[in-house]
């Protein structure tokens, strides 16, 4: 069976190969975190530096490796990248198993971020490379579900997986097994070189021995470096930080609401599994939510964020917060693959589409590395120390972003493409 691309067909093997590559990219730091409250028992002497440097150290590998990855996607076999990434990010599960200490834990996570970090960027790339138009928004859809499912199901089983030995939840990082045996499906796409069509309208000089993306056209005045559209880029950056800036904190702050609130904790896993379970639902059906809104799509979700938002952090009722967090997730899931989709149309060149989603995705990885301290931050200027703010705080933010994108409708970074929804 082949898969229209847009521009050709591949097998449908190839395409389940490059879809699995998704399973495992959202699973970094998710074994850790059901440990965490017993690290003080497991290591009796464990330190409060070292319980940060596990959290956070994998985090800040990811960004620099989510950047050379783009960097080696120009120059070096992308197959070869995602097979090097995912035997690393094996190697490291299987570490795991056998560590015995908070610095093997800590070198360990550090590997795996670095594995995860080569695999990120190529896991949307490939999409990006031989997908195009409303074809590749779907593709793209489907990988943003693929990849938050997988992260629903795998949050339930290390949650199973916790009450018994505390290495069993490094079981997951295992994973990489499945796209590593679809890898020899992936051959295909390096023999596969479809020519697209240049349709380029205005009089911007670019690098000829590259083949320019048949889907952009550049207004004059756009300044253009080094293939890239400057202005669409740092635009698309600027929407996904905000993105994630006010959606990452329901991980960082519901804990101590739901605390605050008296609510029984074991509601906590299944608040936060409703939200990545929202994430990933907008993705399989995303041309149909595209095709009722068309260029309202990415207002229904800073509406849906913004409104979510709002109602976590007001309801004091436990099913009210389960709606909140679906709320939100589903806001993000929307908003997640239209930003991914529009980051491969920052470039004229179009073997840089895998460098622009990694410079996208990184903004990813560093907005949930600076949320807690710039909250906090924000925090201490309003002189507030409830566990409501965060939330209240970010929906306020979200309603002014709603606002600056209704005045800016018509710009690359808020208008949706009209092939995606005019049949």
């Amino acid at each position: 069976m082949d898969i229209k691309t847009g521009k050709g067909t591949i097998p449908l093997l190839t395409l389940i190969a490059i879809w699995s590559i998704s399973l495992v990219v959202n699973l970094p730091g998710l074994a850790v975190s059901p440990m965490l409250g017993d690290l003080d028992k497991i290591f009796p002497h464990t330190s409060e530096l070292e319980i940060q440097l596990l959290t956070v150290l994998p985090n800040l590998l990811i960004i620099p490796f989510v950047l050379l990855s783009g960097r080696l996607s120009l120059s070096k076999n992308k197959v070869t990248i995602v097979i090097f990434a995912l035997v690393v990010y094996l190697v490291s599960g299987l570490l795991y198993l056998f560590a015995k200490s908070m610095t093997a834990l800590i070198l360990i996570s550090c590997l795996l971020g670095m594995g995860c970090g080569l695999l990120i960027p190529l896991a949307a790339g490939l999409l990006a490379d031989t997908f195009v138009g409303k074809y590749r928004m779907q593709q793209l859809g489907i990988k943003s579900g693929i990849s938050n499912v997988s992260l629903v199901l795998a949050t339930f089983v290390v949650g199973w997986l916790g009450g018994g030995n505390w290495h069993l939840p490094f079981l997951v990082y295992l994973l990489p097994l499945i796209p590593l045996a679809f890898s020899p499906f992936l051959k295909s796409l390096d023999h596969k070189v479809i020519k697209p069509s240049v349709s380029n309208k205005s009089k911007v000089t670019v690098d000829k021995s590259a083949p320019v993306s048949s889907s952009i056209s550049v207004p004059n005045g756009e300044k253009v470096k080094d293939g890239f559209i400057l202005s669409r880029l740092y635009g698309i950056m600027g929407l996904y930080f905000f993105v994630c800036f006010g959606t990452v904190i329901i991980s960082y702050y519901l804990p101590f609401l739901v605390q605050e609130y008296k609510i029984d904790t074991s509601w906590l896993g299944t608040i936060t599994a409703i939200f990545f379970l929202a994430v990933f639902l907008p993705g399989f059906f995303l041309p149909v939510i595209i095709q009722m809104f068309k260029q309202g799509t990415l207002y229904l979700a800073i509406a849906s964020m913004a409104l979510g938002l709002f109602y976590i952090g007001t309801t004091h009722n436990t099913w009210g917060m389960c709606v909140a967090s679906f709320l939100m997730g589903f806001g993000y899931g929307i908003a997640q693959p239209v930003v991914y989709d529009k980051a491969t149309a920052t470039v004229l060149i179009e073997n840089k589409a895998t460098l622009a989603l990694s410079f996208v995705l990184a903004v990813n990885y560093l907005a949930i590395t600076v949320t807690p301290f710039l909250m906090d931050f924000i925090r201490t200027l309003f002189h507030s120390h409830s566990n409501q703010f965060p939330f209240l705080m970010n929906a306020v933010l979200m309603l002014v972003f709603g606002i600056i994108a209704v005045f800016y409708r018509n710009s690359f970074t808020f208008k949706i493409n009209e092939e995606y929804y005019k049949k």
